[in-house]
């Protein structure tokens, strides 16, 4: 395990650092070199970078959401972008329309000589396992999954997404005014589990927090690119009496975001800062900073600073996770004593439960 403090050190603070412009499409511009349309399968950005010439050359496979899904694989290449813009490096991404298309799009960022592959996603463990070990001299990096195999390629970048979802659904339940908030998620996997579990542990420490009894449900929309299926379970929700909507999906995330405000009803993002999506119903967001560490890791690793076949874990105390500043439509109590929960989490007073296991024990210690 390296030395996590060095993220602290290195300036992993809260917000989208080096954050690209968006476009009113969502798309990444104004970044020394933006996406090609995601329809060709990739793209690439080697020029107009802060340093002449490339020093390394990185490439990353997205996963079925597409580079412009509003969220995970976005702001995972807006973190490549930046390499680029900053160091030069030259810099592109494979889209992966299906699962069978990771082994193909690893395959092909071997062959275009990349020195560093990022895989997004926990979905590619198996595939990045084995395209490295038929690699041993290509450096391969996996976001949301530790290194599925022994390889000494390999680095494995993980998030305590528990603990920001925890922050957001103790505002979903002190906003609430119906007593009922609901939670979208993508595919059901250990990782979605960290969304689902923290988020309704806490719904009920706000209820035992503040004395209400907020109700959640949850249902998985099994993707992370089809918006209209997170449309109609969130709709479905809204008919049940939800009033605030959690949604960690992907591009399945931003139908739940649109039928929330069709609904006047508040929406809470994940991954970035999704309140340009929907202003005024996005109430906050659970950040992951997976373009801070894309940078940081890529630097280390290719410096040699950093040695493959390590496990990074990153959580609140790393300032990885959180909520975003803006607190206009929760109000500053609200987001007062939501910044208090977060000290609660960084002390150790509270640990979000992350398993069904440490869910059942947290409820029960209520």
């Amino acid at each position: 395990m390296p030395d996590q403090s060095s993220f602290t050190r290195r300036g992993f603070l809260k917000g989208l650092a080096g954050a690209c412009a968006l476009g009113a499409t969502g798309a990444l511009v104004g970044c020394g070199g933006s996406p090609s349309d995601p329809s060709s399968g990739g793209g690439s950005a080697a020029d107009g970078g802060a340093t002449s010439g490339a020093t390394h050359k990185v490439e990353m496979v997205t996963d079925t959401g597409g580079v412009n899904d509003q969220s995970f694989n976005q702001i995972s290449w807006s973190g490549l972008q930046q390499l680029q813009r900053d160091e030069g490096w030259t810099i592109s991404y494979l889209e992966s329309k299906q699962e069978s298309d990771y082994v193909t799009n690893l395959d092909k960022a071997v062959d275009d000589d990349a020195e560093l592959i990022w895989a997004i996603g926990f979905a590619m463990a198996k595939a990045v396992g084995n395209a490295a070990k038929a690699n041993p001299d290509v450096q391969f990096g996996i976001i949301d999954n530790a290194n599925p195999t022994d390889a000494p390629n390999i680095t494995g970048v993980q998030f305590r997404a528990q603990e920001s979802s925890f922050v957001v659904g103790y505002i979903a339940a002190c906003v609430s005014k119906t007593g009922m908030v609901g939670n979208v998620l993508g595919v059901e996997s250990d990782v979605m589990l960290q969304f689902e579990l923290g988020y309704k542990a806490g719904v009920a420490y706000a209820n035992k927090d503040k004395g209400l009894n907020v109700q959640c449900e949850s249902q998985y929309a099994e993707s992370f690119g089809d918006a209209a299926k997170g449309s109609s379970i969130t709709q479905r929700m809204v008919s049940d009496g939800c009033d605030v909507v959690f949604q960690a999906a992907g591009g399945t995330g931003v139908g739940v975001i649109n039928a929330c405000k069709d609904a006047g009803i508040y929406a809470i993002g994940a991954d970035m800062d999704q309140s340009y999506l929907a202003e005024g119903t996005v109430l906050t967001s659970a950040l992951k900073e997976v373009d801070v560490a894309i940078v940081d890791v890529s630097k280390r690793l290719l410096s040699g600073e950093l040695k493959g076949g390590t496990n990074i874990t990153l959580g609140l105390s790393d300032g990885a996770v959180g909520i975003p500043e803006d607190y206009s439509l929760m109000g500053e109590d609200v987001y007062n004593d939501a910044l208090a929960v977060e000290g609660l989490i960084k002390s150790g007073d509270i640990v979000p439960p992350a398993t069904s296991d440490d869910y059942d024990k947290f409820i029960a210690s209520l």
